[in-house]
């Protein structure tokens, strides 16, 4: 890859880490190296595991064992700020081929740091990195900012049922 790209997952329907994780692996078999941040979360997600199997694939949280539903609490900012320099320093560094910040725009949605903070970072990273950043909320500067844009949108979904999150499906 010459010149990486910015992808943008975001909307209210089910499905963006999702198809970042099928980016990342589509990337690695490929040949590609893969990092992927995760914001706001820190409970032990199935997807964790495919770092056994996908050598050229690392994954590190940022987050706490809860999502934040309410007023994010000061280790919830500390850890999401913590997180970005780490994801600033990656990008800059150039190693990997792709990056993904998964829930970076709830992060921001959430005020755990600015947008001109992750807007600084997408400018100053190494030319060849590809981009994605997920999550709901996705600010306006955000998807200005970026060369690709999706919006998963909710028609129907089963929680409104009552259906619980089930392994290897939603978690």
């Amino acid at each position: 890859m010459n010149k990486g790209y910015v992808q943008v997952y975001t909307g209210n329907g089910k499905g963006k880490t999702t198809a970042a994780f099928g980016l990342a692996l589509r990337a690695v078999c490929a040949g590609k190296k893969v990092f992927i941040g995760q914001f706001v979360k820190g409970m032990q997600y199935s997807e964790l595991k495919v770092v056994e199997y996908l050598p050229d694939l690392e994954i590190e949280q940022f987050g706490r064992g809860c999502f934040i539903y309410d007023q994010p609490a000061a280790e919830d900012i500390k850890l999401a700020r913590k997180g970005l320099e780490r994801c600033q320093a990656i990008l800059k560094e150039g190693r990997y081929d792709v990056v993904i910040l998964d829930e970076i725009n709830i992060a921001m949605y959430f005020k755990l740091f600015s947008v001109e903070a992750v807007l600084d970072l997408l400018t100053n990273r190494a030319s060849h990195t590809e981009v994605v950043l997920t999550g709901r909320y996705a600010p306006e500067e955000i998807i200005n900012a970026a060369d690709l844009v999706t919006e998963m949108k909710e028609i129907k979904h089963y929680y409104t049922v009552g259906v619980e999150a089930r392994e290897g499906i939603e978690f």
